[in-house]
């Protein structure tokens, strides 16, 4: 399936190339909207670590650390999201 970028008016074409963004598919949510952001950013940025790591730039043990936290960083997002749409719906 081919992704198509979302061209965003504002965004600088280096910021387009550097942090392509998918269109969402799944159910128009604001908290999904969110989620997806996020899991694309941990994406990319999972992306660039393993290119450093395969160029020499980071060592395995740096690289496994800083992606270890960006995965804690995007369940801690998932969750969140999950808690405050889950307080909406039993308001």
């Amino acid at each position: 399936m081919e992704s198509k970028i979302m061209q965003q008016p504002n965004q600088p074409e280096k910021d387009k190339f550097l942090s392509p963004r998918s269109r969402y598919y799944g159910q128009v949510k604001p908290e999904n909207l969110v989620f997806n952001t996020n899991l694309q950013e941990f994406a990319q940025k999972v992306s660039l670590i393993t290119s450093l790591e395969t160029n020499g730039k980071l060592s395995a043990h740096q690289a496994y650390k800083q992606i270890k936290l960006l995965w804690k960083q995007l369940k801690r997002s998932k969750k969140q999201l999950l808690n405050s749409n889950n307080q909406s719906t039993s308001s």
